[in-house]
Order: C-alpha cells, then sequence, then structure tokens
C-alpha cells in the first residue's frame, strides 16, 4: 500500500455538486436529447396537450399515454430572479447568476438559468432561446439566452 504525501493528507475534499440532477429510467430521454442539442417537452395522445418537466403520466387528464416531442426551443422571459448569495458547489463561482422561469412558445413553463447577457439587461416578455451548457461529459443543463433583435 503506498503512502500519502502529507499535500494529499492535507488536500480538502472535493465537494459534490449540487447542480448534478439524478437521472432516473422517466427522464433519462431528456437528459439524452439535451446532450445532443434538443429540448424535449411531453404531449398527451389523449387530451393533445403538451407539458414539461419529464413524466410518465399527463399532469392534466392522468393518461399514461406520452410521447416526448421536441419543442421549437423558442419562448419568452416569464419571470426572473437574480441570484447574488449562494454557497452551494458550483453556483458560487457563478454569482451573480438568474434564475427563471421561461414560458415556451408551445405554452408549458420551464424552470432554468438565463445566460449570455448581464442581468440589468433582462426584461419581462423578452424573446429567449434554448442553449445547453455541459454539467459533466455526459450531461448537458438547459439554459436560455436572449434572442438578439437582430434574430427575432
Amino acid at each position: 500500500m503506498a503512502e500519502k504525501t502529507a499535500s494529499e493528507e492535507t488536500a480538502a475534499p472535493e465537494k459534490p455538486r449540487a447542480d448534478i440532477p439524478t437521472v432516473e429510467a422517466a427522464t433519462a430521454p431528456y437528459w439524452d436529447a439535451a446532450t445532443q442539442g434538443k429540448l424535449l417537452i411531453a404531449k398527451c395522445g389523449e387530451c393533445d396537450k403538451v407539458h414539461h418537466y419529464p413524466r410518465p403520466f399527463c399532469p392534466f387528464c392522468w393518461s399514461e399515454d406520452v410521447t416526448a416531442v421536441e419543442a421549437s426551443g423558442r419562448g419568452t422571459l416569464y419571470t426572473y430572479s437574480t441570484v447574488y448569495v449562494n454557497d452551494l458547489h458550483p453556483f458560487k463561482s457563478r454569482l451573480p447568476y438568474v434564475a427563471a422561469l421561461v414560458e415556451l412558445e408551445e405554452g408549458p413553463r420551464v424552470m432554468t438559468n438565463i445566460e449570455g447577457c448581464e442581468p440589468d439587461a433582462l426584461e419581462v416578455g423578452m424573446a429567449v432561446e434554448v442553449a445547453f451548457r455541459s454539467l459533466t461529459d455526459e450531461l448537458d443543463a438547459t439554459i436560455f439566452r436572449p434572442v438578439a433583435a437582430t434574430d427575432r
């Protein structure tokens, strides 16, 4: 057995990351699609309504006839809050950041982060589009960025 060096013995243990979701069977297709640059929402085969977050039943009619469909990725900023204090790893290194609710073009609202602009430049109702930020080698987070006026 190899002995540890003094620096290895005093090194702080790596902190767990609070931004890594638990991927379960019901949510795996969502996370797999995000890693491929696609935003999935769910559509009910019974009532024809769409919803988000991934789950195996419709929250409107309780049908289990739910399929994943690709969303346009376009939406509007419904509400947001700029976070200035968060001691959880790795959020502290991202301060300040914007926690937001985006209303997708298809209807559902998505909890997310807004990146790509200063918090002071945000306005409720502004156009946003989906983007993805790598969390690990195998997992991407869904985020949104403001749409430039020339892109609308």
